[in-house]
Formats: C-alpha cells, structure tokens, sequence
C-alpha cells in the first residue's frame, strides 16, 4: 500500500542532570538491540539529553536521520522541561516511556528513578498542552520497552498519515442522509485537507478518459480477480476500468501538498444513469490498495477508514449497520454453537465496496435496491457494478471518528466477529457478533446520534484505536460495556 506513512522511529534518551548520564546511554542502547531484534525501523539518537540546548540538537539529529516518530526513553528521572520540549517542537508523533531498575543489588549508584520522574513528565506535558502517547504502563525493561516501541508504530503511523491526509469528495452529501452531513471544521481541527467537487467534475473527467490505453490492462486485472465465477457482466469490465483510472488520476494531480488521499462519493441516484454502472467494483478495488471510498459522500466514513488501513496496513471496508438477524436464524445457526445472545448479532451491509478479499466469494452483481426505483425492477442496466458476496468470517472491529454538530469530535470502538453463516441475502453483508450489542445500540449508537455507516477493520485493533483518538484529543470514545457496567443512560431497574 502506497498510501499510508512508513514510520522510521528515533530514540531518544534523556537524564537528569543530578544522575550518572551513563545509566541512561546504557540503557537506551539495550532498548535499541531488543528494538532491533523485533525488525523496528530505528535511529538511535547519540545525543543524550539533559538540558534545552541538548533537546534542540537531538532534534536536529533525528530530523537528518529523516525520522518521522519519536521514542523519549527516561533512562533515569529526566529533565522535565526538555524532555517535553522536545514534543513540543517535532513535527510528528511521540512516544514517552521510562525505565524499570535492572537489578536489586544495584540500587546505590545505579537506581534511576524513571518511575517517579515519568510523573513529572506527564504532569509537564499536560501544563505545555502537548499531545503524546503513553503505554497502559509505561515503565518497563528493555525488551518491555522495545515491545511498547513496537506497539506504538501503527498509532504513529496513522497520525502521520492524518497529518498528511486529503480527503476528496464528489457530489453534495445526499438530502435523505443527515447523518453523513457532519460539519467539516473538525477535519480542520485535524490538520486535514478536503477538496469538495460536483459529479460533473467527475464525469467530465471520466469522459476524458475513453480510449486511455490503459483501461484494457486494467480490465484484464479486473478479470483475473474476479475469476470465471466472479465476472459475471463481462461487458463492463472497460467503462469501471475507466473510471479506476479516472479516480486514481484525480487522487495523483489534486493532492497539493499532501502526501495520502482518500474519496467520499456519492455514487446515487444519479450516478449509475449517466456513468453507465454503479461504481461498487472499483471502491472496492481502490481500498484494498488503501485508498477507501466512502459511499454516499460519508466523509468521516472515509477518515475512518483511513484509519484502519493505518493501524493494519490492509483494505478495510464501509458498511451499514443495517438489519436485525432473524430468529429462526439465530436459533438454528447461532445459539449453542456460539456465546451470542439474538440482541448482540446483527447484519452489516452495503451494496458492493467491500473488497473481493474480504469476502468469503463475491461476483460483479446488481444494486437490487436501485434496480428497483431506476429501471423498475427490470433486466438491469446500469445498475450493475456491485460486488456482493458474503464477508469472509473471522474478527472484526467495528468503528467510526464523528463529528456532532457543534464539532466537537466523539468516536466509538467494538471488537467482534463475523460468524461463518450463511446470509442468503445481496450485496456485500455478514452476520456481525459483538458482545452486548443491544445495549450500545441502544445507549451509545441511538443516544449519541451516531450515523448508520461504520468502518470495519478485519482485526482486534481496539487498543491501537483507542490510542489513536486520544492523541488526536477525542474526549468521548465509546465502547461496548459489558454486563453490570451500566452506561449513564441505562435504566438500573430494567
């Protein structure tokens, strides 16, 4: 995937000036083996800092060495102020961590008190109003610390991808979808970039494109992928490779000076008649190369699922969080094969988007929902172009990153799992499990006014999500409690 960061992590000790540097420097270089050893992209800062002047020059190192993200490692108690100086003033995210003393008979010249000093940093860091991650616990020893190094990588990739990120639309966010007309400011708040064009932009470019010589290369991938069984209209194969080429040449030439794009489109009503197919096929095809496109111009739907392929650095998908499963369903395919109540099972669907990798088997089929309102349930048309199948079983977690209307940002985070059942029914679509479901539909989804879209991540990425929107200074991220843990809004007597 060419469109998230790699991170290339610096670390960089500091020590209090009253303590032995040496503590420190040896350390951080036991870190740096152990971080090695776990294939980390790593830069030891030489410079050890103990004062503003060698936070400043430690900088200077790690920005020559081209380093992204950043491990502050208090070998000893550290220097409050420049160590959280030195957040202050790199571009990219950090990381603090401290170190556990080492041996019991070496607690006279060689105790280092980075337990206590880890408070003085983090109690600095909140007075400067400076951002960073810190593990669950973050005092450990150098095989510990280069784990917690580790773990931080896909959080400090996926800042440094929204700090370069543009996310383009297409079409006015549709009238009858409230909920994906979320206020844009916070994008600003962010440091993201939104470009918003017409679908006559998009169409008039994608005329532009007929005769390309590339649209028969990318047709013939299109074939291969979708295997005699999945390529059931072979007759559109050109006009979708067309407009693959059409979005991946707009994503090239409209993102300025960002480094990473991703599209919100609205891809109905309008859109199947005049472009000739439903645009399902090729969504799906430019996330699983990291370039989501939200449907329906869902442009936090897009964020997060850029967030996703961030953290995992593979396709995600946008579904509807959309229908309850039956109860003869349930009762013959769920209960007593699996821990899942009826209430914590639902069905995520939506037309097509999903990548063909995600699911379980999927061919090129027909919107049945505008088959029926744009060419009255007829021979279908141009409403063929979706991919439909049902998703492949295994873990899931299931987010979104929302703006309220007053723009300030809340967020939620379930982990769960697809089940291996039959749908037997169209479009992309699963059947969802996920612990005391019922109770956050109820208590987060419906009381915090949350849009029917979420993004869906085929892993548990909960505790790297939830790290990610803390740093990004959501203060409401919501998740499914468990039984006996009531939510604020939950009746104590029901």
């Amino acid at each position: 995937m060419n469109n998230i960061p790699h991170v290339k992590l610096g670390l960089v000790a500091v020590s209090r000036d009253c303590f032995v540097i040496s503590i420190s420097e040896g350390r951080r270089k036991k870190i740096s083996e152990e971080a090695l050893k776990l294939g980390l992209d790593l830069y030891e800062c030489k410079t050890v800092v103990e004062n503003e002047k060698d936070a400043l020059k430690a900088l200077s190192e790690v920005k020559d060495q081209k380093c992204n993200a950043l491990a502050v490692f208090l070998g000893n108690f550290g220097p409050e102020t420049p160590e959280t100086l030195i957040a202050k003033y790199f571009d990219g995210p950090v990381m603090y961590i401290a170190a556990a003393e080492e041996k019991g008979d070496n607690l006279l010249n060689g105790r280092g008190d980075a337990y206590c000093g880890m408070l003085n940093c983090s109690y600095n860091l909140g007075l400067r109003k400076i951002p960073a991650y810190i593990p669950q616990y973050p005092v450990g020893t150098a095989k510990e610390c280069a784990e917690m190094m580790k773990e931080f990588i896909p959080v400090a990739r996926t800042l440094i991808g929204l700090q370069g990120l543009k996310i383009i639309t297409f079409g006015p966010r549709p009238q009858d979808f409230f909920a994906c007309n979320a206020p844009i400011k916070a994008l600003y708040d962010l440091g993201i970039e939104i470009e918003e064009n017409s679908e006559l932009d998009l169409l008039v470019s994608y005329k532009a494109h007929a005769g390309d010589e590339r649209i028969k290369g990318i047709a013939s991938e299109m074939e291969q992928e979708l295997g005699q069984a999945g390529n059931t209209y072979p007759d559109l194969l050109e006009r979708m490779a067309q407009f693959e080429l059409t979005l991946s040449d707009w994503a090239e030439t409209h993102k300025g000076a960002r480094k990473y794009v991703v599209f919100a489109n609205k891809c109905w009503p309008a859109f199947p008649e005049q472009f000739g197919f439903e645009p399902c096929y090729v969504n799906s095809r430019l996330a699983s190369r990291g370039i989501p496109v939200a449907c329906e111009v869902d442009i936090y739907g897009a964020l997060s699922e850029y967030i996703g392929t961030c953290i995992t650095e593979e396709s995600v998908t946008l579904l509807d969080i959309n229908n309850t499963v039956p109860e003869d369903m349930w009762r013959k395919n769920i209960k007593g094969k699996y821990d899942y109540a009826l209430s914590d099972t639902f069905m995520g669907f939506h037309c097509g988007n999903t990548p063909f990798c995600r699911l379980s088997s999927g061919a090129v089929k027909y919107q049945m929902i505008q088959n029926r309102l744009l060419e009255s349930g007829g021979e279908p048309d141009f409403t063929r172009g979706t991919l439909e199948g049902d998703i492949a079983p295994g873990n899931i977690t299931f987010f979104r990153l929302q703006s309220n209307a007053d723009t300030s940002l809340q967020a939620y985070v379930c982990q769960g799992e697809v089940l291996p059942v039959a749908t037997r029914s169209f479009g992309g679509i699963g059947i969802f499990a996920i612990p005391e479901m019922g109770r956050f539909y109820r208590h987060v989804l419906i009381n915090k006014h949350f849009p029917h879209h979420g993004a869906v991540a085929f892993s548990h990425i909960g505790k790297s999500l939830y790290a990610v929107l803390s740093y990004l200074g959501v203060k409401d991220i919501s998740f499914n409690r468990p039984k006996g843990m009531l939510y604020e809004t939950e009746c104590p007597f029901c």
